[in-house]
């Protein structure tokens, strides 16, 4: 079975939750939950550099929590995508609507 590891910090603006392993409908329940208590309150950068599987069920709780951090102020920033994690979000033709950066010290 796939499963997700979610390793979290905080900084000066932001959390920062580092995804590792599969990103998808039977283990996005907790990123969920992390993911819309944090944007609520600020920014949110999620490390995909180690995602190695993310399907549009993933990619639909990203780009709701991009939706709530708007009308919450904050951001959500993909720091580093996979080329996995790359290739299913070029694939929603939403690339561009996305805050991707390289590092933290990117966040505006």
């Amino acid at each position: 079975m796939d499963q997700l590891d979610i390793t979290e910090s905080e900084g000066a603006n932001y959390n920062l939750m580092v995804l590792k392993g599969t990103l998808d409908a039977y283990t996005l329940s907790e990123f969920q939950r992390k993911l819309y208590d944090y944007i609520q309150r600020t920014n949110v950068v999620l490390d995909l550099s180690e995602l190695a599987a993310l399907d549009s069920t993933g990619m639909g709780v990203i780009m709701a929590g991009v939706n709530d951090g708007q009308d919450s102020g904050y951001r959500v920033y993909l720091m580093n995508p996979s080329p996995e994690a790359r290739s299913t979000i070029e694939s929603t033709g939403f690339y561009d609507y996305f805050d991707i950066i390289n590092a933290v010290t990117e966040i505006k």
